[in-house]
Order: C-alpha cells, then sequence, then structure tokens
C-alpha cells in the first residue's frame, strides 16, 4: 500500500507542476488550515446564545549535540520591537528534541509576578516569529510576558505533521517562559491561532501547569472537514456553482486523505476540548472565511460543558477576519491591524483568569457570518481509494496512448497498416486531455482555494476550463460508442486488440467521468 500511494503521490505531483506551469499563481499555497481549515442561516447573538448549553529567536544555534537526540531548526534574526518594549532571546526544546528559539517581549520596567503567554501559530512550515509580532506587542503592552517562537518546519509539511508533536513544542515554550525572570510560574498560558486551535487544548489537557487558554479562529471540526469546507466556500464566494465544487473537491480531499498525503485528517477536537479545565478565551471574526464560525463555537460549548467547564469566554469581533485582524472586504484581504479592543479583552481576561475570577459561560458580539454549511467528509471506499484511483490512472494511460503509439511505431518501420479510426483517435486524445487536465485544474482549484478562489472566467457559474474539460469527456463517450461499433468490423486480429483497447479505456472513463463531476451538470 505504501508503494501505491507513494506512486499516486508522485502522479499527482506531476499534475500539480503541470498546472502550476499552466495557470498563474497556481503555487499559491492553499489556504491556512484554521480549525478546519456553508447555506446557514444567521442567528442573533441571543439566538446563538440560547444554541449553546449553559450559556448567559537568540543567537547562534546550540549544536544538536547539546542535547542528545535534539536536531537544529533553522534560527532567524531576532525581531525588533518598539522603545517601550524589551525582548529577550531563548532557545527551548520541542517536540522529538527539536531546538527551537523565540522571543520572549516584555513591557520595560513590567512588575514582577507578571503573567505570561506562548503564542502558537496557525498552519504553515517554519512560520517565523516575525508573523505574531503584532500580537506579541499589543499582548505585551497590556502586562504580560509574551513568548513567540519560529515553528518547526522539520517533520512538518503539507503531507507530514503531527498536532501532538506540536503541543509538545508549545509545551517546551511554556516551560521556557515559566523560568523567566518576573513570570509568575503560575500565570502562564497558551494561545492559539487557526491550526493552533488543535494544538493548544491537547497541550493544555496534557499539563496542569497551562493557566488559562486563548484560542483564535479554533475550529471545533476535523482538518479535512475544515479544509473541503473552506476551499468550497472560497468557490462559491468566486460564483462558481454545478459539479465542481459539489462533487468534484470534495471528492478529491478524500482520495488525497485515503493517500496518506492530508496529515491527520480526521482529527476530532471536542473530546480534547472536553479534557480541558482550565479557563477559556475563544474569539472569531464575523468574516471568517477558514473556520466556519457559526458551526464552531456550539460544538466548542458542548464539548466543555460536559467537561464540568464553565468557564469560558466567547467573542466576536466585527469588521475582522480569520486571525481577528480587521478586513475591509468581508475577510478576503487580511489588514495589519488587530480588532479594536482585542488586545484589552485579553488582557482583562488574562488577570481575571488568573487570580481565579474567570467569567462563566459567556458570549458576546455579532453574529458570525458563514454562507454554507460544512458537509461531512467520509473515508473512500475501496472502489473510490487513492489505490484504484492510481489503476484507473495506468489504465488510462495504457489505453489511451496505445492507439497512437502503434501507429507511430508502425510509421518508423515503413509498414501500412489499416486506415486510422477517428472516433479511435478522438478517444485517445479527448481520454487524455480529460484525465490529465482534469486532474490538473483540480490541484490548480485547491491550491489557490480558501477566502477568495481563483477559478478563471466564468459561464453561468462554471469556470470556463472545467466546462471545455466536460464537452471532452462527453466527446470521449461518444467517440467510445463508435469505436466500439468499428471494433466489431475490424479486418485484422491485431486492429480488433488496438481498438478493444481504446474502448476498454473509454468504458473504464464513464464512472470515472462521473465521479469526478465531468459527466455532471
Amino acid at each position: 500500500m505504501r508503494r501505491t500511494v507513494a506512486a499516486l503521490s508522485a502522479v499527482l505531483t506531476a499534475s500539480t507542476v503541470f498546472v502550476a506551469s499552466a495557470w498563474p499563481g497556481a503555487t499559491r499555497a492553499a489556504a491556512e488550515t484554521s480549525a478546519a481549515w456553508p447555506g446557514a442561516t444567521q442567528a442573533t447573538s441571543a439566538e446563538t446564545l440560547a444554541a449553546w448549553p449553559g450559556a448567559t529567536r537568540a543567537g547562534t544555534a546550540e549544536t544538536a549535540a547539546a542535547w542528545p537526540g535534539a536536531t537544529r531548526a533553522a534560527v532567524a534574526e531576532p525581531p525588533a520591537v518598539p522603545a517601550d518594549l524589551t525582548s529577550t532571546e531563548v532557545s527551548f526544546r520541542g517536540g522529538g528534541g527539536l531546538q527551537l528559539h523565540g522571543s520572549v517581549i516584555s513591557r520595560a520596567g513590567a512588575e514582577k509576578g507578571r503573567p505570561g503567554v506562548v503564542l502558537v501559530h496557525g498552519a504553515g512550515t517554519g512560520t517565523p516569529r516575525e508573523k505574531l509580532l503584532g500580537e506579541a506587542v499589543a499582548f505585551a503592552r497590556q502586562g504580560m510576558s509574551v513568548l513567540v517562537y519560529d515553528k518547526r518546519s522539520e517533520g512538518y509539511s503539507l503531507f507530514e505533521r503531527s498536532y501532538q508533536q506540536l503541543a509538545d513544542d508549545a509545551l517546551g515554550a511554556m516551560e521556557t517562559l515559566r523560568r523567566q525572570p518576573g513570570v509568575d510560574p503560575g500565570k502562564v498560558g497558551l494561545w492559539g491561532l487557526s491550526e493552533g486551535g488543535w494544538v493548544v487544548p491537547i497541550a493544555a489537557a496534557r499539563s496542569r501547569d497551562v493557566a488559562f487558554v486563548i484560542l483564535v479562529g479554533a475550529n471545533g471540526l476535523s482538518p479535512l472537514r475544515q479544509q473541503t469546507w473552506a476551499v468550497a466556500a472560497g468557490l462559491r464566494k468566486a460564483g462558481v456553482s454545478g459539479s465542481l465544487v459539489d462533487r468534484a473537491e470534495h471528492n478529491l480531499y478524500r482520495v488525497i486523505a485515503d493517500g496518506g498525503m492530508f496529515p491527520q485528517p480526521y482529527f476530532d477536537p471536542a473530546p480534547v476540548i472536553g479534557r480541558l479545565r482550565q479557563p477559556v478565551l475563544a474569539i472569531w471574526g464575523v468574516h471568517d472565511l477558514l473556520t466556519p464560525p457559526e458551526e464552531t463555537p456550539p460544538i466548542f460549548a458542548k464539548a466543555l460543558e460536559a467537561g464540568g467547564n464553565r468557564r469560558y469566554t466567547f467573542r466576536f469581533f466585527p469588521g475582522a477576519d480569520h486571525a481577528a485582524h480587521l478586513t475591509p472586504d468581508g475577510g478576503v484581504t487580511r489588514l495589519p491591524e488587530l480588532a479594536p479592543g482585542y488586545p484589552e479583552l485579553v488582557g482583562t481576561w488574562v488577570e481575571q483568569a488568573v487570580s481565579g475570577r474567570a467569567p462563566e459561560a459567556q458570549v458576546s458580539g455579532p453574529a458570525p457570518e458563514q454562507a454554507s454549511r460544512t458537509v461531512a467528509v467520509p473515508p473512500t471506499a475501496w472502489w473510490e481509494s487513492a489505490g484504484v484511483q492510481l489503476v484507473a490512472l495506468v489504465i488510462f494511460l495504457v489505453a489511451f496512448c496505445g492507439y497512437p503509439l502503434v501507429a507511430l511505431v508502425r510509421r518508423i518501420r515503413g509498414r501500412r497498416g489499416v486506415p486510422p479510426v477517428k472516433a479511435a483517435r478522438l478517444v485517445s486524445a479527448g481520454g487524455l486531455t480529460a484525465v490529465i487536465g482534469g486532474f490538473s485544474y483540480l490541484f490548480y482549484v485547491i491550491m489557490t482555494g480558501g477566502k477568495l478562489s481563483e477559478p478563471g472566467p466564468l459561464l453561468a457559474g462554471r469556470p470556463v476550463v472545467w466546462l471545455a474539460l466536460q464537452a471532452v469527456a462527453v466527446a470521449t463517450v461518444v467517440a467510445t460508442a463508435l469505436t466500439a461499433a468499428r471494433w466489431r468490423r475490424a479486418a485484422t486480429r491485431g486492429e480488433r486488440v488496438r481498438l478493444g483497447l481504446v474502448v476498454a479505456g473509454g468504458a473504464l472513463f464513464v464512472p470515472w467521468a462521473l465521479y469526478w463531476g465531468l459527466l455532471l451538470p
């Protein structure tokens, strides 16, 4: 199975390379996984409230030898901070012995016994600490010491990651912050953005030393369901409808997950959230396009309440995006500025939480906007698995390439064969175009998906490229029927075998094209 997955990965990677050269912008990374990652009716704050149970970096890296078994991570230049703040460079050991580096940012002349918070990044490999410098500065000015670190790249990629290992990284950072001068070790908590919304609860459920939990843009659904929704929502926001968004995108993510190319696709965060005993502050921007902001909060509330934890505060910020930054266009563009009142809320709430006065079951702010509901993304059945998809691709290559290759060999050898069958030529060319072009365009779509996709020109809600591929698919099916009729009248045995191979490929193409939506409206 491992060889099958590797082979499928190679085929899909080749398709991606093809896309990158064919469409500008195709290499833009897929939208960051938030907490994964549409038709819902909007509820007022009061209605939503009632729906929730009980709601009213420094210097040079040390060598790996410094820590047995440790591996070095890349070291970046420490960030500059405003004059009213100080920055101390630290190094610590993360999951698997990886050495990580960060900065502890505090207010100049800050009082002793102050609380501290570790910032945990969202999705992305090797994300530098500067990515969260705005939050670190804002929280430090609220009287906290803030540790922000460079995210690991080793053991983390589009195809490999472990939320448990990332939680180890966060706990390593927290232990370092607890030892910093002036920081009260009993008042140190964790803050997680997006993917960090899965990581931080794992870490907090493991350690009683975590004093509080802050989550921004977190998600209560599985990563695969979130990401599938985010890309589909981006397509719909761009005006796309029909089989591309309703079937093809959805199925592609399922096959990718089955092929082992989507890490921890079915991770369920709810049980972990239910084990949290710390005060929880969860924040969502009203215009979150990467996490389903209407569906997620009730999941959090239900899990916390089931675990007996009512010390939670949920806040929705108007005019804010997935990261609680201001957005001028409904969440598509992220401005550097944080939502007004966000840092102050964090500062006030942390002070309450570490003093034992955390609010209970508080929900405030305008109702979030979610244009469409998420849908379940179940594992593939055997007949639609990554292995079967790979076998189908191999059959298509052999069947559709065989006809022209035989003709080429005959021409090179100077042999005169029977006249070519135009319909068979069409099956060969059309089948290859639909298969390679279909996968290439699908990968382009998911690589540029999220927030606002770039599907290209549309016609009646369908991307022109997708419509062209559908037309080619229909032509391939018709040509297959015509070739089958000609196959019965083939003059020689060799020609019957040659045409039979094309017909077999065309016959298999029909259910394949239906599965991927190429033969659906």
